[in-house]
């Protein structure tokens, strides 16, 4: 069977919708036999991931960003809940392409298609939260309040809307009293964000998990409280380098269960997509070994 390209084309607002053909070329520059289908509204990507696994093309390739590869990932689950899934590619025409850069794959895509086509695989874990699972990051609190505010900028691109989305969010200082249990540990008080990586980067920028290995079997996770304005923006920088979970407000831990319940609802960011706008129960567990990625 050929592999299915499944293409977002809002993704990089808009500008994968141009650069449809710039990818399927590389494709078949690369020798990729594919059937290519683009999205015509949210979540269709699950149903054509499910679609396609079931149907038996392989591999299944992603052309988007991160919250395309997070779709579709969720769609080849749902056709094989058990087991290892894909062989999984993705060509990488998002904002940040998180995934792409935590895995050290290439984002020029004839050079992405050729890994594609060489067809070496690397085996790597998966993140699950409450029915979502997430190849790259996920959080609640201030982080998901960013994704908030970077959707709404509609004038601006690339990296400059996460630093600016940063700063809109920190200004408003949300907070909340939160409870975690994890494996070895329980937290139970103020709350300003929760950051779970399977991935160390998100956002393009932000090591929001700087100690998280995709394929050790455990989700690392960074939670803390900073009561004010100004030290969250003192921190700010130090999430570009990871250097602020050495902050004492600032806590890492790496599990394979995170359980949180919220006394007051938070939105969910998942893969850099809002998966909902509030909740107050999150269920993260560790998926071991289930993907098999494309790599170089």
């Amino acid at each position: 069977m050929p592999a299915k390209v499944i293409l977002n084309p809002y993704a990089a607002r808009w500008s994968a919708r141009e650069r449809k053909d710039e990818a399927a070329a590389a494709l078949r520059q690369a020798g990729v036999e594919f059937d290519l289908v683009v999205t015509e509204r949210p979540r269709q990507a699950i149903e054509l991931a499910e679609q396609a696994v079931r149907e038996g093309f392989s591999p299944i390739i992603s052309a988007g960003g991160d919250g395309s590869n997070g779709e579709v990932l969720n769609g080849m689950l749902r056709a094989r809940p058990d087991g290892v899934l894909g062989p999984f590619g993705v060509l990488p025409l998002g904002t940040a392409n998180d995934l792409v850069v935590n895995l050290g794959l290439p984002k020029d895509l004839p050079q992405a298609a050729r890994v594609i086509a060489a067809g070496k695989t690397r085996r790597i874990d998966l993140g699950r939260v409450n029915e979502w699972v997430f190849g790259n990051n996920s959080a609640v609190g201030l982080e998901p309040v960013v994704t908030q505010y970077n959707i709404r900028m509609v004038r601006l691109r690339g990296i400059l809307r996460y630093l600016i989305a940063a700063l809109r969010a920190i200004n408003q200082k949300p907070a909340w009293s939160m409870e975690l249990s994890w494996d070895d540990g329980h937290y139970h008080g103020p709350i300003s964000l929760v950051s779970v990586g399977n991935c160390p980067l998100t956002g393009g920028v932000f090591r929001m998990a700087p100690a998280a290995d995709p394929a050790d079997g455990r989700l690392t996770f960074v939670y803390g409280y900073v009561p004010t304005r100004l030290r969250m923006l003192a921190l700010l920088p130090k999430t570009m380098t990871g250097e602020f979970v050495k902050n004492p407000a600032i806590h890492q831990q790496h599990t394979r269960r995170l359980i949180i319940r919220s006394a007051t609802p938070s939105p969910l960011q998942v893969d850099g997509e809002l998966r909902a706008e509030a909740a107050t129960e999150f269920m993260y567990e560790c998926l071991p070994g289930r993907l098999d990625i494309l790599t170089a």
